[in-house]
């Protein structure tokens, strides 16, 4: 049973997400479509993970909170846009009308362009004010943010999403995609907690690598729910990978297989992180709610 720590963070997020968004001078319908999506619910695992992650060096998680919000902020303008006809043409988010379904299709985008620049200006205000930062470190994080959330990426491993299928995709193509669509900004989110800890490269590594197979880890996960989940635990229809002939880890390997895989990933994750001299209770809970996750 996973215990209370990833939904007291998220409570946390949840009350402080809102002021983080712009407070005037913007278009309030900009505004309501913006926070509309943010406030949608979600697990806030990235920005969890990132706080987690400077709590395992000693640190108090609270004082990244203004750094790591920014990751969802992110995350938020990616599910918007993939949302739209023009991607997965999804009605439903979380249980919810999809952000172009309320607002329309230019809204929606516009919401989304406008969440992924502010995630950048307000992580450049809140760096200048981490004063226990170097300038190098500061410049270093707002480099991976572009670079794991870009076109070498995220948006990277979105674009073979969007042009795989079952006939044309192979294994290498779908484990491209799920390393950069989906792992890289959970990969970033690691990072993110352990360069603002001071983290030591060796230690930088390891959790890196822990990133990696958790990331990887998360998105078969994902895929498996789309065949066995509940639409009223996901907030949307499953079979829509099978619906839109995507490539999914059970389409290559069964579902057996991709479930076994899942442990596998999770049980060398920990290793990695085992003995590198930080405190991994939070982070090994974290691990472990990806492999019993329903939603």
């Amino acid at each position: 049973m996973v215990g209370n720590y990833l939904t007291d963070m998220s409570s946390l997020i949840n009350q402080e997400i809102s002021n983080y968004l712009p407070t005037e001078n913007a278009p309030q319908i900009l505004l309501d479509a913006m926070n509309y999506s943010l406030t949608a619910g979600g697990k806030r695992i990235r920005p969890i993970i990132a706080m987690a992650t400077y709590e395992a060096f000693g640190k108090k998680p609270i004082d990244i909170l203004p750094l790591a919000i920014n990751i969802e902020l992110l995350h938020t303008y990616s599910l918007i846009h993939d949302d739209l006809p023009a991607m997965d043409n999804d009605d439903y988010r979380r249980g919810k009308l999809t952000n172009h379904k309320v607002y329309g299709d230019a809204i929606a985008i516009l919401a989304g362009d406008a969440l992924l620049t502010h995630a950048f200006g307000n992580l450049a205000k809140y760096l200048k004010d981490f004063s226990n930062l170097s300038l190098q470190n500061a410049l270093q994080l707002i480099e991976e943010f572009a670079q794991y959330s870009g076109a070498a990426g995220m948006v990277g491993g979105q674009v073979l999403d969007f042009l795989g299928d079952q006939k044309e995709t192979s294994f290498d193509d779908l484990l491209y995609i799920h390393t950069h669509k989906t792992g890289d900004l959970l990969v970033f989110s690691f990072r993110m907690g352990a360069i603002l800890a001071g983290a030591t490269q060796d230690q930088l590594t390891q959790i890196t690598s822990f990133g990696k197979k958790l990331g990887l880890a998360f998105q078969i996960q994902d895929d498996i729910l789309d065949v066995i989940g509940d639409d009223e635990k996901l907030g949307k229809k499953v079979g829509s990978d099978l619906a839109n002939q995507k490539v999914t880890y059970p389409f290559f390997k069964g579902l057996e297989q991709s479930k076994e895989e899942v442990r596998t990933l999770i049980d060398t994750a920990k290793m990695d992180i085992k003995d590198i001299g930080i405190d991994t209770t939070n982070l090994y809970e974290i691990a472990d709610f990806l492999v019993k996750r329903e939603q």
